[in-house]
């Protein structure tokens, strides 16, 4: 019996960001996720400041995520951040 063995791909997301920034780096992410497709991917949010685009940009990494049929999960997340995800009832689509 053949066993699933799922890729890990790590990123970090740094800030702080800006409406205009999200655009490249959705691009940039969906090359590494088509590159990676399936894989679970680590995203480092440590340094992110908690604010509304850095909600979005992490709703656009899940969009991307889900196309490639990629699982996003935050690591290092603020309180505050993990705080405004779960007010935007994102808690379970930006997993920690």
């Amino acid at each position: 019996m053949a066993t699933h063995v799922s890729r890990t791909v790590s990123l970090a997301i740094r800030g702080p960001l800006e409406r205009a920034d999200l655009p490249g780096l959705y691009s940039r992410v969906c090359d590494l996720l088509t590159a990676n497709a399936g894989a679970v991917v680590l995203c480092d949010v440590i340094g992110i400041p908690c604010d509304a685009v850095a909600v979005e940009a992490l709703a656009r990494l899940q969009l991307g995520a889900h196309r490639n049929g990629c699982e996003v999960r935050l690591r290092h997340a603020p309180a505050d951040l993990r705080q405004v995800v779960a007010f935007m009832g994102l808690e379970d689509v930006l997993p920690e």
